[in-house]
């Protein structure tokens, strides 16, 4: 389906669920969006984070539309679930932000590996979360992004099991979307960045790991949820995690040859 056809079914309700999968070659996106007096630190924060935090649009003061990912979208409508944290309390999911939307928000898009995806599908790698039908397993890792202004904290990170002999090629086809996180942070023991069992992700469900396969992980975009909980900004609204914003441009858009 086109993201504009996906996109009018969220609107109603329709498809409430995670969007891997979804729009096949196009683009998704994660969602941040913060008080226009944040909104600067932000965006400094993101400069300084590329991995976890590619930015690929950013709104004008108050406007909910990505003029430049999806003209005449709407960021208050077109997530099938999002969160409110509150003084870094998730206080609320919503299935849109007519309520709290207000003239003072800006809000940022940033690039998510469900963008390149169909590169791993179509070399023939295996995608465990869209086979299984859940969503991808995400973890809060001991890897701290750079502080800029108010805001710090941990690098949260997707995980793929990967054929121990197709890793190498699962980095060459991520490595072409440095827009949407890029190659892996970390690939094999867990334990090394902090995680301790793959089985109790912090977001998403957990995925069968095969044996033979070796976890993969990438920077992923729900790390600013983390640095919500970490400083406790007075309003952080974002997608729900692994719920994102399908955009109008071709994952080739944003690919590096």
């Amino acid at each position: 389906m086109h993201p504009k056809a996906v996109k009018a079914m969220i609107r109603q309700n329709q498809l409430v669920q995670p969007t891997s999968g979804m729009a096949k070659g196009y683009a998704q996106a994660n969602l941040v969006v913060l008080p226009k007096d944040l909104a600067f630190d932000f965006l400094l924060f993101a400069q300084r984070n590329p991995k976890p935090c590619p930015i690929l649009d950013v709104t004008e003061v108050g406007s909910p539309e990505p003029a430049l990912v999806a003209p005449g979208s709407d960021l208050r409508y077109d997530i099938p679930k999002y969160r409110v944290y509150v003084k870094g309390q998730l206080v609320e999911e919503v299935l849109d932000l007519e309520r709290y939307w207000n003239k003072d928000l800006v809000a940022f898009l940033l690039g998510c590996s469900f963008t390149f995806e169909t590169g791993l599908l179509d070399a023939g790698i295996p995608v465990r979360h869209i086979e299984e039908n859940c969503n991808v397993p995400m973890y809060i890792t001991n890897r701290q992004c750079i502080p800029a202004g108010v805001f710090r904290g941990p690098m949260v990170v997707s995980m793929r099991p990967i054929p121990q002999e197709q890793v190498v090629k699962a980095v060459q086809v991520t490595s072409r979307f440095p827009a949407v996180h890029g190659a892996p942070v970390h690939i094999g023991d867990p334990a090394a960045i902090g995680i301790k069992d793959l089985s109790t992700p912090d977001f998403g469900d957990a995925v069968t790991i095969k044996p033979g396969e070796v976890p993969v992980f990438w920077a992923c975009g729900v790390t600013p949820q983390a640095v919500a909980m970490t400083v406790k900004p007075e309003l952080m609204i974002t997608h729900a995690p692994g719920h994102m914003f399908i955009c109008d441009i071709r994952d080739e858009d944003l690919a590096v040859f």
